[in-house]
């Protein structure tokens, strides 16, 4: 029976819900289906407490926890090599930033794989549509349209990269996927808008912990919301544009809000399939903090029990200075690695380009994450171009390996 119809008969039975101008149940629904741990009976490390109150990266190459005066040092020491944001003639956007277009969601092409980049770590995701409907199922990764990455809009990282389209220009969609709950990842005015548009017609997923932060600070009820544990997964499903298989995966990152929460909710990333097509959203991640003996084993176990994987996203950005970052963020040569060991057939770069780190950003220059990222593949021979690096031509989607692509760009499958 075509989506459309089977639409259509779920309502008589969803019409019970609505008596009297009451919420509809949402038509995106969640069925949790088996864990897929590499291991059996893998034990729950990154949990502190039972059930967990917090959580922690459980391996050594997390390295040693910096501190606030190991931060505070970090941020206003003598070691910082602040370069400022280029610019064009007359305070116009350089050539060498990350170029915006509008975006085109590559329309038409409903029957393939397509991911447009809306900047930092955001990403719609379109899966191929099912037979009878108008449009693939859409997964929307992180999103954040605010002016700043901060709890107020007018102190904090502000982004000198715009978004590549207004909220009410997005195309409608289906999941809101979030890797964790820093300011640059989970926007509050960003996931209110959507939910407002889109309620009872959208699903939101996250790390466990997180249910309760969307259903006090939004007003989404339980059946809206789910939250995972590394490894869980789901099915969620929309009556109208079919069902996508999602997988929570582990992390070397932390969480955090605020000084009294740091570390209340899971981070993660995501696996996403359907349509006969596999995707990994990295979130944020580290891979080997400075001096650790060994690298994070998650993204060997992410390749082996989810891979492989068609497209991936995977951090290259705010990662200076290593020393300080290296336990949280993945410098552009070590998400070569992850590239590589989640098995990935193409690979593109993110988490850069956007909006500097509170402390990166006085060490790193916003145009060195694509040039290593390019520099790191081409040693490789994996680059496959595109992006700001791309001397004006697209990614090649045709080759195996990694690149880049415009904030507004849609990369199809």
């Amino acid at each position: 029976m075509p989506p459309r119809q089977i639409f259509k008969r779920q309502l008589g039975v969803q019409g019970l819900h609505t008596i009297l101008g009451a919420r509809m149940v949402s038509t995106v629904t969640a069925k949790a289906l088996p864990p897929r741990p590499p291991a059996a009976g893998q034990t729950k490390e990154h949990h502190v407490g039972n059930p967990p109150t917090s959580f922690r990266s459980p391996w050594p190459s997390v390295g040693p926890k910096n501190g606030p005066l190991a931060a505070f040092n970090a941020r206003f020491g003598s070691e910082r090599n602040f370069v400022p944001v280029p610019q064009g003639p007359n305070g116009t956007r350089s050539d060498e930033l990350v170029k915006v277009r509008k975006p085109d969601w590559g329309v038409g092409k409903n029957d393939r794989l397509k991911a447009t980049f809306i900047g930092h770590a955001s990403f719609l995701i379109e899966m191929p549509a099912v037979d009878g409907a108008e449009r693939g199922l859409r997964i929307l990764c992180d999103p954040v349209f605010s002016e700043r990455t901060s709890p107020v809009q007018f102190f904090g990282p502000k982004r000198y990269t715009p978004p590549p389209c207004t909220l009410d220009e997005l195309p409608d969609v289906d999941i809101v996927c979030i890797s964790h709950d820093h300011y640059d990842h989970l926007d509050f005015a960003t996931v209110q808008h959507i939910y407002k548009k889109r309620k009872g017609k959208v699903h939101f997923i996250a790390g466990l912990n997180n249910k309760h932060w969307f259903m006090e600070h939004l007003g989404r009820s339980s059946d809206e919301v789910t939250d995972a544990d590394w490894w869980d997964s789901f099915e969620l499903e929309s009556a109208e544009f079919g069902s996508v298989k999602m997988t929570c995966c582990p992390t070397q990152h932390f969480s955090g809000r605020h000084v009294l929460n740091m570390g209340h909710t899971l981070w993660c990333g995501w696996t996403l399939e359907a349509g006969g097509k596999k995707v990994y959203f990295a979130g944020d991640t580290a891979y080997q903090a400075k001096d650790t003996p060994s690298p994070c084993p998650a993204f060997v176990e992410i390749g082996e029990t989810l891979g492989p994987f068609d497209l991936s996203m995977l951090p290259i950005g705010l990662m200076t200075p290593y020393a300080f970052m290296g336990g949280v963020h993945a410098t552009p040569e070590q998400s070569i690695h992850i590239h590589k060991e989640v098995k990935s057939k193409l690979s593109l770069g993110m988490h850069y380009g956007t909006v500097r780190g509170g402390l990166s950003g006085q060490y790193e220059d916003v145009r060195d994450p694509p040039r290593r990222w390019r520099a790191a593949a081409e040693k490789e021979g994996i680059w496959c171009g595109g992006g700001v690096e791309g001397e004006g031509a697209s990614i090649d989607t045709t080759k195996e390996g990694v690149g880049l692509c415009d904030v507004g760009e849609t990369v199809i499958i």
